[in-house]
């Protein structure tokens, strides 16, 4: 193949700008970032599991406490009704039954109030614990938006060097030859990124594999316009007043 030596210069330009794409490219799915945020939201999930179950915890309390409520609020107005009927009945018989229901009543009044006051204390306790996890969820959240804003930032500039990038390849690739840029990128792909390398002092800066012998004389009766390649790596090998043939 054919390409002038100003067109072949350009291969070197192309793959600088190729490399530094890849590099870039790279660097957008390997932000800090992303691992962090992967992190938060297992993180995230166990908390949100954890505070189901305390949250379903101090529900179950809060329904045991209103049945011992209601059965106080039950007990307070039997309470009230028997006193209000042992103040006004005559009968002595029914004054002594309303006397011992009554005792009897206070009794369990006073041990409803005790188990209502063990359970509004195990409600304390399952609503601070429930506050404890709704901290951790809150902070978590605050971790997460700091850092879903520092990777937007990150990719914001990264994207606009992309673009910047993205913009240079493809001037520098419409001012070669259609056949030359399809070689190009058939080794690049082919060649790992290595496609086009500078001959300096002999040596190709692609595998820094010198030429000799044979290889070089090569090189040397070959014309300027001649396509050539790395006999190692197969990179184009691009000649300038620095490869020292």
């Amino acid at each position: 193949m054919k390409a002038s030596p100003a067109e072949q210069k350009e291969l070197l330009r192309l793959q600088a700008l190729d490399i530094r794409l890849q590099q870039v490219e790279h660097q957008t799915k390997a932000l800090p970032q992303h691992a962090e945020l992967k992190e938060l939201a297992v993180t995230a999930d166990k908390t949100r599991m954890t505070l189901g179950t305390r949250s379903g915890a101090v529900e179950d309390i809060r329904i045991e406490l209103r049945r011992i409520e209601s059965d106080v609020d039950v007990v307070e107005k039997r309470i009230a009704r028997d006193a209000d009927r042992v103040q006004h009945t005559s009968s002595v018989k029914d004054v002594q039954a309303l006397e011992t229901e009554l005792t009897a009543l206070r009794k369990r009044l006073l041990a409803l109030e005790e188990i209502e006051i063990a359970v509004m204390e195990r409600l304390e306790e399952a609503e601070a614990a429930v506050a404890e996890v709704e901290a951790d969820r809150d902070a978590i959240a605050a971790r997460v938006a700091e850092a879903e804003q520092a990777r937007d930032l990150s990719l914001a500039d990264l994207n606009r060097q992309l673009g910047e990038l993205r913009r240079d390849r493809a001037a520098i690739a419409g001012s070669i030859t259609d056949e030359l840029a399809a070689l190009y990128e058939k080794r690049f792909v082919s060649g790992r990124g290595n496609a086009a390398a500078l001959l300096r002092a002999r040596t190709c800066s692609g595998c820094t594999m010198t030429l000799t012998g044979s290889d070089l004389d090569a090189v040397r009766s070959s014309p300027a316009d001649e396509v050539l390649f790395c006999p190692d790596c197969g990179a184009i090998l691009v000649r300038t007043e620095e490869s020292g043939i």
